[in-house]
């Protein structure tokens, strides 16, 4: 999957040259992130994949698409000014996203099976300027976001509360790993 400066957004596969799908045409806003949802290619679950971009939209396709230009079977601004990151949390029905907003609601809880107008579960008020990475802890059920001043917050999902907050670094926060055993996390930033 390859998203470009120009919005454009093409699925490609190994051993074809042409690509498989466009998914978004160039024209559109800057693609921030994309993922494809962990739970796919299963017996019950379809793939999907999903995108971010630089006017605050998440977009969600169905991988398995025939069509040479298929449309999004979800896409809804999930913040006022950009959306910089997001997680799948469950297969692809629960989505977590960072970005920045007017309102510093800035790492957001999504639930895609609800209408629009009820989609946000929880937003999170943090991260001034905005939140710039984001990552999922499944097995403690934890959000790690990082911000453009440096800071790092914790969240608990299940109880939808901030538990840590702390300054890792002088500037934005640019990457965030975690270890497969969640015990450790590595962050990264633009010094």
């Amino acid at each position: 999957l390859t998203g470009a400066q120009d919005g454009s957004v093409r699925m490609f596969e190994w051993t074809r040259p042409q690509q498989l799908v466009c998914f978004q045409q160039a024209g559109n806003a800057r693609v921030t992130r994309m993922y494809f949802n962990a739970q796919g290619n299963k017996a019950s679950t379809a793939c999907r994949c999903g995108v971010a971009d630089g006017e605050g939209f998440l977009s969600i396709w169905q991988v398995n698409q025939t069509t040479s230009n298929p449309k999004p079977y979800l896409s809804w601004q999930c913040h006022s000014k950009t959306t910089s990151d997001f997680a799948f949390i469950t297969s692809s029905s629960l989505v977590a996203t960072s970005g920045q907003s007017n309102d510093n609601r800035n790492v957001c809880l999504w639930d895609t099976l609800a209408s629009s107008s009820n989609s946000l579960i929880h937003a999170f008020t943090c991260h001034d300027h905005g939140a710039t990475v984001l990552q999922y802890a499944p097995k403690h059920q934890l959000l790690i976001s990082g911000g453009r001043k440096g800071y790092i917050c914790i969240f608990d999902i299940r109880q939808r509360q901030t538990l840590f907050t702390f300054q890792a670094h002088e500037s934005a926060v640019k990457a965030l790993a975690l270890d497969p055993s969640e015990d450790y996390f590595v962050t990264g930033s633009a010094e």
